[in-house]
C-alpha cells in the first residue's frame, strides 16, 4: 500500500463491500487512489494476467504436472493432436480436433472398446487447470462409475487438445458416455478453471449442440465435490435417455 492510500474502514459499508466480494472472486468495488486503481489492486492484475499467460502457454505433461502415484495408480499415458506444438495450436485450432496417427494407434492398442464411461484429460488453454482439478476429479469420478457398476475405459491424456477431439474418440472407441476434462480458458479471475464436456457416444459431425458442459471447476467456484456429482447427475440422465446435448434439454430428462 502507498503512503496516500487510506486502509479500509470496517464500518457498515465496509462490512457490505467485504460479504458481496466473499460471493465472486470478480474484483467489485475494489476503490481507487484519485482517477487510477490502488497500487495494491494494480499489482493483483499484473499478477493475474501473468498467470493466465503462464497457463496458456506452458506445455503440459504428465510426469510434470499430475502426481506421478496418480499416473502410476491409473495407468495414465498421454497421446497428442494434430498440433506439433503450443503456437501452432493456439494459432490453428482445428489441428487441437484431431489426434495425430501415432495418438489414434497408441489409443487404440491401450483402450478397450465400448466403455461405460471413458474419461480422457486435455490441456486445453490453462496447464494450470489441469494441474490443480484433475487429482482430485478423476479419483473421484472413478469411484463413482465403479459404485455404478460401469464399465470404465482406460483413461489418457491429450496433449493440445480441443473439444472436438471428443469425436475422434468416440469414432475410435465407441464408449457411451465421454467425459473430457479440460482446462478453460483463464482470465483475471482464475487461470485454474476447468471444464468437463461430456457427450453421450459422439461421433464425426457433432457440434456443441450434442455435448453438455459443466464448467468453471476450481476452489472458488464448483468445488470438486459438487462437479462429481453434477457430471454423475449428468451421465445418468445421458445412460437412460441415450443422447447428449440439447435433444437432452428438449428430452425433459435434464
Amino acid at each position: 500500500m502507498c503512503a496516500d492510500e487510506k486502509p479500509v474502514q470496517v464500518d457498515g459499508w465496509s462490512r457490505l463491500v467485504n460479504k458481496i466480494r466473499a460471493q465472486t472472486p470478480a474484483r467489485l468495488l475494489t476503490g481507487r487512489s484519485g482517477e487510477a486503481y490502488r497500487t495494491g489492486t494494480q499489482i493483483d492484475l499484473r499478477d493475474a494476467h501473468a498467470a493466465a499467460r503462464d497457463a496458456v502457454r506452458a506445455e503440459f505433461s504428465l510426469s510434470t504436472d499430475l502426481p506421478p502415484s496418480l499416473v502410476r495408480d491409473w495407468h495414465l499415458f498421454e497421446v497428442r493432436s494434430q498440433a506439433s506444438n503450443k503456437e501452432e495450436y493456439l494459432l490453428r485450432p482445428h489441428l487441437g480436433r484431431c489426434l495425430n496417427e501415432d495418438a489414434r494407434e497408441e489409443i487404440l492398442r491401450a483402450c478397450p472398446k465400448a466403455a461405460d464411461f471413458q474419461m480422457v484429460i486435455g490441456d486445453g488453454l490453462s496447464v494450470t487447470a489441469v494441474a490443480r482439478q484433475v487429482p482430485q476429479l478423476l479419483p473421484a469420478l472413478g469411484e463413482g462409475a465403479r459404485l455404478r457398476a460401469w464399465t470404465l475405459g482406460t483413461i489418457f491424456a491429450v496433449r493440445h487438445c480441443r473439444v472436438g477431439i471428443l469425436n475422434e474418440i468416440g469414432e475410435l472407441l465407441n464408449p457411451k458416455v465421454v467425459v473430457l476434462l479440460i482446462g478453460e480458458r483463464p482470465g483475471l479471475a482464475t487461470a485454474e478453471s476447468l471444464s468437463a464436456y461430456m457427450a453421450y457416444k459422439p461421433k464425426n459431425g457433432d457440434t456443441d449442440a450434442n455435448r453438455n458442459v459443466i464448467s468453471n471447476i476450481h476452489a472458488r467456484g464448483l468445488i470438486a465435490a459438487e462437479a462429481t456429482k453434477r457430471i454423475f447427475e449428468l451421465a445418468d440422465t445421458m445412460m437412460k435417455s441415450e443422447t447428449s446435448g440439447v435433444l437432452l434439454l428438449k428430452s425433459g430428462n435434464c
